[in-house]
């Protein structure tokens, strides 16, 4: 297991930019894929990015193509989702996971096993 925590969250103008970050504790960090999903009130976790325990491989949500960017650093233990062009429907609590080891997880959130506690994202218009 791996601890987690987000940060970067607040209240940017629709057009604007945040990067969420995601520290974890624990020295099997670097050996997990990491993946950022989002929650809107009343809604599903929904996928939003996902990276390979190594940063070589992506995935993103239909929603975060061409706008995110899921990055890693492993020697700070650290996630990141770089956002831009943020509309006001990306107003989410946005939470990161941890998934498989060595390899890369997909976009089902039953496929991670470790969670942040979020951290809100409100885009106005």
């Amino acid at each position: 297991q791996v601890q987690l925590v987000e940060s970067g969250g607040g209240l940017v103008q629709a057009g604007g930019s945040l990067r969420l970050s995601c520290a974890a504790s624990g020295r099997t960090f670097n050996s997990y894929a990491m993946g950022w999903f989002r929650q809107a009130p009343g809604k599903g976790r929904l996928f939003v990015a996902t990276i390979d325990w190594i940063g070589g491989r992506t995935d993103y949500g239909d929603s975060a193509k061409g706008r995110f960017t899921i990055s890693r650093d492993n020697a700070k233990s650290t996630v990141y989702l770089q956002m831009d062009s943020l509309k006001p429907e990306d107003t989410a609590v946005y939470y990161c996971a941890a998934g498989a080891r060595y390899g890369l997880s997909g976009r089902d959130r039953t496929e991670y096993h470790s969670w942040g506690q979020g951290t809100q994202v409100t885009v106005s218009s």
